[in-house]
């Protein structure tokens, strides 16, 4: 009875601290207001904005080379926003973002029920297309990249931002 009891205790401890509860605390919702707060919170440092998904097949392929590109540029700020449509991605959507090391990274992902009010305080004219990179300048000027982006193109945009003014 002990020893059942004793690995009943253990499964429940391993339930709780697993990957499933601990890879969700690190995604923070994007709800309304968050992309001013996104803005705010990077203003004044160039910060690179990737909208992708899980379920996106582009945006599998290029994730692990913004991973490489984060680790290679940590002058400038990297926040992924997953913008998925299913509901409840949050487990899949952590275990991507780990696999291409973006961790430490500012990640978001989509939480509200309405994703077109969302996309509308992004930019009134997107209409959801993923994957979606915004490279915003040290003084807010944002330029927006349509499908996946060269990652030769994000080294010359760095280079850019980190030449003395």
């Amino acid at each position: 009875m002990k020893k059942t009891f004793a690995v009943l205790a253990v499964l429940a401890l391993a339930a709780l601290t697993g990957p499933s509860t601990a890879a969700s605390p690190s995604l923070k919702p994007f709800e309304r207001g968050s992309w001013r707060e996104v803005l705010r919170a990077h203003a004044g440092r160039p910060t690179l904005i990737h909208f992708w998904g899980v379920t996106c097949g582009p945006c599998k392929i290029e994730l692990p080379q913004l991973g490489k590109f984060m680790a290679d540029h940590p002058e400038i700020d990297v926040v992924t926003i997953s913008a998925d449509l299913v509901p409840n991605l949050s487990t899949a959507t952590q275990a991507m973002l780990d696999k291409a090391g973006l961790a430490g990274a500012e990640n978001f992902i989509f939480n509200d029920g309405y994703a077109e009010r969302l996309r509308f305080e992004v930019d009134p004219s997107w209409q959801g297309d993923i994957p979606r990179t915004m490279l915003v300048t040290r003084d807010g000027a944002i330029e927006t990249i349509e499908g996946s982006a060269e990652i030769s193109d994000l080294d010359k945009w760095s280079q850019a931002q980190v030449r003395p003014h």
